[in-house]
């Protein structure tokens, strides 16, 4: 074995301490200014035998490789030149080792053909400064080529990955405790459940995982084939109970076991293409560092919907871009308690819970993946640090228990060079692409006064008339001219006038137009959410909306929780009572399929948008619409449309604009100028969002004053409009790899109270692409959530009044409830009949609705 310093061979192994080398990268070198040095080569050696492809091992002080084929060399990871350690005991080459878990004592076990030896660090260490050799514990003979070794969460046994076969063996003596066959290709990993300890999980050649039980030595579960090549990595997620598969082509699964019987995948990531967004969020970052004389304020908002580039960022290397990287496999993959990001966070109030990272060894670097969102956070690229002397790995061992480094140890693809890596996780974590300007955060909530010149500092009251001066009073009253009670040409009788000129709109009476709930007495006094009720699963009532299959296009709840507004393909719409009982109010009148409703916060108006590019407005208890937008004001349809600012304008989309409008209702008559209406309105401002043929969805706060408006457009991108200021702010690009379908706000509700820094999150859906938990502090998804079915219909979501729970639709006919905390759905609500897709929670009461594409409607209580 030669060690390396700066380029120089020595013979003596461990002779010259490896000298501190200073990183120079590629993009320092073109001066791009968002690398820093964040990576220093502890020390490196070159063996006399290529180490790629077999298990190498580091944990919280020591890393381990073998040395001249059959001994093992054993390293302090701070100081790896002063303390080292040579083991001997094996005849033949060693082809794995494997740190137990525990810190006292710390026990290592390697294996080759011949043995299988577990060694006590510390006790060798002692031996060898007393002169005696060192020895360790041979607990397995001739048990084949071995490729993986593991310790179970108590150091007590050690599973054997050699051939199709699992050996448990135990750690103190020579003892086979249980063989487990059942691949049909060689098995790659198998590691030890933590929060359950007589469970044991294997991935194979063969792309499948099994579940076995340790006890009465049986096959628990299998897994359908998951990828197209061979599963290479396994890590177990002890935080959220949960376990990855990495694959030799980049896929990585998140699962989660139910009781060791079932298991769910919570989380399906292509690893190349989340590289490939990371890579361009940085462009994005060097650009704008590079202009950093331009006004950056929206950071990303001007930089277009750029294609993705290779892993080099350089985007006027033409060599760089058309050479595709198709080596992506999955070789190591360590369980991270927090959160990168979370390290340059003074405040953790915005930091979600239950977040956590994975680190990933790739042949070409290191990757920080967010578990939570399925995201990199950051990436270290071995060609973008030259002083390196491994650009291709073969192998990996992480050790990582500290929190402001880690350390690596790998060997390489095609050398003969193994080299220790520190890695300073401040500096990386410094690297994390972010949307916003920290000084200036955005904010649902109004925390400034409203400006003079905003578009919502418009008076929505109507101009009083002038005065008119009054005229002279006659002193001589005024005669009727015929003095008899009945005279045959007076009119008095004639049958009563028929107004022709207003089309009677609604069939139901005015006076039982809607259903009433019954009064409880308690005037003035409204109960609170229940914030520790259970999620709404079980079944309570249904019903059908028509007699024909009628697609339901959009629900929602008022206000006070008390109705239900359902919007339907056959131009009409319902309100029902919150129980689904009695007869609902019908209002007809649109010449195309209702796709939006929405409640004033009074609950005194129903606003509906159609397909005809139709806008209405309707009293509750009344018959006919008091406001009505027709094509004159709207180019296309309207995707969204809302009562916006506490009801003080109106909100809506129209092709790649929307429109904010202030409006007068009243819906009095004149008896002699029946046909003229007196509601009012007038556009106060018109915003088109950058880059996209349409806005798809729409959404922004009414029940307290926000300035904000989010809005999604069909080239995948969010753009978020200050109305104080009347501009965008900020864009952020490829917010889904499908257009969204649906913005949903934690909007909260008057019988619940979060705190303030909850209502900055918003959620995101889009066919084929999952659902995303934002942080509008941030702009950065915080979650994601899959499980679901999506793959044509515009699914919708919901979220509950208490910020707990989600909902979402699914195509297998199911509706799925998932805790905001957790990636893992908690409730699959079955008994549908067709694709749901919408979802409602009632305001007042723990109630959830769904709605399905023949026409149901299902009520659930917890």
């Amino acid at each position: 074995m030669r060690s390396h310093n700066l380029g120089a061979q020595r013979s003596e192994a461990f002779s010259q301490p490896f000298g501190t080398r200073r990183m120079c990268t590629v993009h320092q070198i073109v001066e791009n200014y968002y690398l820093k040095e964040a990576v220093r080569e502890v020390h490196c050696v070159e063996s006399n035998t290529p180490l790629s492809h077999i298990q190498i091992a580091c944990c919280w002080q020591y890393c381990a490789f073998p040395h001249n084929k059959r001994d093992v060399c054993i390293w302090n990871i701070h100081n790896p030149i002063l303390q080292s350690l040579e083991l001997k005991g094996h005849r033949q080459s060693v082809t794995a080792l494997a740190f137990g878990h525990r810190c006292e004592p710390t026990l290592l076990c390697s294996a080759a053909e011949d043995y299988i030896i577990i060694w006590d660090v510390e006790a060798c260490r002692m031996r060898i400064e007393q002169g005696f050799v060192p020895r360790g514990t041979v607990v397995g003979t001739l048990l084949g080529m071995v490729l993986y070794l593991s310790f179970s969460p108590d150091d007590q046994i050690v599973a054997t990955c050699a051939g199709n076969k699992i050996y448990v063996l135990n750690c103190k003596q020579e003892d086979i405790l249980a063989v487990f066959e059942g691949h049909i290709g060689v098995v790659t990993a198998a590691e030890f459940c933590p929060w359950q300890s007589n469970i044991l999980i294997s991935i194979s050649e063969d792309r499948t995982f099994m579940i076995w039980n340790l006890t009465n030595k049986l096959l628990l579960c299998q897994s359908a084939v998951l990828s197209s090549c061979s599963l290479l990595s396994l890590c177990m997620d002890n935080t959220a109970k949960q376990f990855i598969t990495g694959s030799a082509n980049g896929q990585l699964d998140v699962f989660t076991s139910l009781d060791g019987q079932q298991c769910r995948r919570v989380l399906h990531i292509d690893l190349q293409k989340e590289q490939q967004k990371y890579n361009y969020k940085i462009q994005q970052k060097v650009r704008l560092a590079e202009n950093s004389d331009v006004e950056c304020t929206n950071s990303l908002s001007n930089s277009g919907n750029l294609p993705y580039s290779s892993h080099n960022f350089n985007a006027n290397d033409s060599e760089s871009e058309s050479r595709a990287c198709v080596e992506f496999p999955i070789l190591k993959m360590i369980h991270c308690e927090y959160l990168l990001s979370s390290l340059l966070k003074k405040d953790s109030s915005d930091i979600p819970e239950n977040s956590s990272s994975l680190w990933i060894g790739m042949i070409h670097g290191i990757f920080n993946l967010n578990l939570a969102t399925g995201e990199v956070d950051a990436a270290l690229q071995f060609e973008d640090h030259l002083g390196l002397s491994i650009q291709t790995a073969g192998s990996y061992a992480i050790g990582n228990r500290s929190t402001d480094k880690i350390f690596c140890l790998l060997s390489s693809l095609f050398g003969k060079h193994i080299a220790l890596l520190e890695i300073d996780l401040r500096e990386l974590a410094g690297m994390c692409p972010q949307y916003r300007n920290e000084a200036e955060p955005l904010s649902i909530i109004a925390r400034t006064p409203l400006l003079p010149t905003s578009p919502l500092n418009c008076d929505t009251k109507q101009k009083e008339k002038p005065t008119l001066p009054s005229k002279t009073v006659s002193s001589v009253k005024d005669k009727p001219v015929v003095f008899h009670t009945k005279v045959r040409s007076s009119g008095y009788t004639l049958a009563p006038s028929v107004n022709m000129f207003t089309p009677k709109l609604n069939s139901q009476k005015r006076a039982n137009s809607v259903p009433k709930e019954k009064n409880s007495g308690l005037k003035g006094i409204t109960k609170e959410y229940p914030l520790d009720s259970l999620a709404p699963s079980r079944p309570s009532a249904r019903v059908v909306v028509s007699n024909q299959s009628t697609p339901v296009c959009c629900i929602q709840y008022s206000g006070d929780g008390k109705l239900l507004a359902v919007g339907l393909a056959d131009k009409s719409m319902l309100v029902y009572n919150a129980s689904l009982s009695g007869s609902p109010a019908v209002f007809k009148g649109h010449d195309g399929a209702v796709n939006c409703v929405g409640w004033a916060q009074n609950n005194k108006w129903l606003l509906t948008a159609s397909e005809d590019r139709s806008l209405w407005i309707w009293p509750v208890q009344g018959s006919t619409p008091a406001l009505m937008l027709g094509p004159e004001t709207l180019s296309k349809p309207a995707r969204s449309a809302q009562f916006y600012y506490m009801d003080k304008f109106l909100l809506f989309s129209s092709g790649s604009e929307f429109q904010l409008h202030r409006y007068h209702l009243d819906t009095s008559r004149d008896d002699i100028k029946s046909y003229k209406k007196k509601s009012k309105s007038r556009m106060v401002g018109k915003f088109k969002m950058a880059g996209t043929q349409e806005i798809s969805c729409l959404s922004a706060v009414n029940d307290f004053y926000s300035y904000i408006i989010l809005t999604a457009g069909t080239n995948r991108a969010l753009e978020v409009f200050d109305l104080n200021v009347g501009r965008s702010v900020v864009t952020v690009p490829d917010v889904h790899t499908r257009p969204v379908h649906q913005i949903c706000q934690n909007n909260g509700s008057v019988f619940s109270s979060q705190p303030s820094d909850f209502y900055n999150l918003f959620l995101t859906t889009a066919v084929t692409d999952g659902i995303k938990l934002w942080d509008l502090r941030t702009l950065r998804s915080v979650r994601r959530y899959e499980g679901h079915v999506n793959r044509c219909q515009h699914c919708g979501i919901a979220l509950s009044p208490c910020g707990r729970f989600l909902a979402t639709g699914s195509e297998d006919k199911c509706a799925y409830l998932f805790e905001l905390s957790s990636s893992n759905y908690i409730h699959k609500l079955t008994g549908h009949t067709e694709t749901v897709i919408n979802v409602a929670f009632s305001s007042s009461t723990p109630k959830l609705t769904t709605a399905t594409l023949d026409g149901k409607l299902q009520l659930f209580v917890p």
